[in-house]
């Protein structure tokens, strides 16, 4: 008989800043996949964007007002641990308890390149990818070479009630 597994999502980012659409996939992703915790992992840059003009402690202070007094959600900068910002390593440390189970969390905008990903074949067999609908990315998305490409059983595409914000729509206000 094997051990039950605890469902953990993480949903990585630079989080610059946090805001609701963060909270409502981990809020959708929580109750859809019974997931025991879900971790924001936050990066202190980007591989794909410009450096930030927020810096980390700061963005980890706005990461821990958005979610309150959650219970399930936890803040947390890995990248001291694991000496990488890459999320096959961060994975890779997650996965070394063999109980755990992962739910790699993001948005549709993400999928577009995620085949740029460092092994991001091998992201997707170590874990269940979860991509949420965002406003204007699900053509995109579907048609990304991600989407066409890997193992359906490990990649979800998930349509719900999507929060109409950004963090780079924020940074310009």
């Amino acid at each position: 008989m094997g051990l039950k597994k605890k469902k953990i999502g993480i949903l990585g980012g630079s989080f610059d800043p946090a805001h609701k659409g963060h909270l409502a996939i981990s809020k959708e992703a929580a109750k859809r996949f019974e997931l025991k915790q879900i971790i924001w992992a936050i990066t202190k840059k980007n591989p794909f964007k410009n450096k930030s003009n927020t810096t980390l402690s700061k963005r980890i202070e706005g990461c821990k007002k958005i979610i309150g007094r959650s219970k399930y959600i936890k803040v947390k900068f890995y990248e001291n641990i694991i000496k990488s910002n890459k999320t096959i390593n961060l994975i890779n440390f997650l996965t070394k308890n063999k109980k755990n189970e992962i739910y790699f969390l993001m948005g549709a905008d993400n999928l577009i390149n995620f085949h740029r990903w460092h092994k991001w074949k091998t992201i997707s067999q170590k874990c269940n990818i979860m991509v949420f609908d965002r406003h204007g990315y699900k053509k995109k998305s579907l048609n990304s070479v991600t989407f066409k490409r890997l193992n359906k059983k490990n990649l979800n595409f998930i349509e719900f009630n999507k929060v109409n914000i950004s963090s780079s729509q924020l940074r310009k206000i």
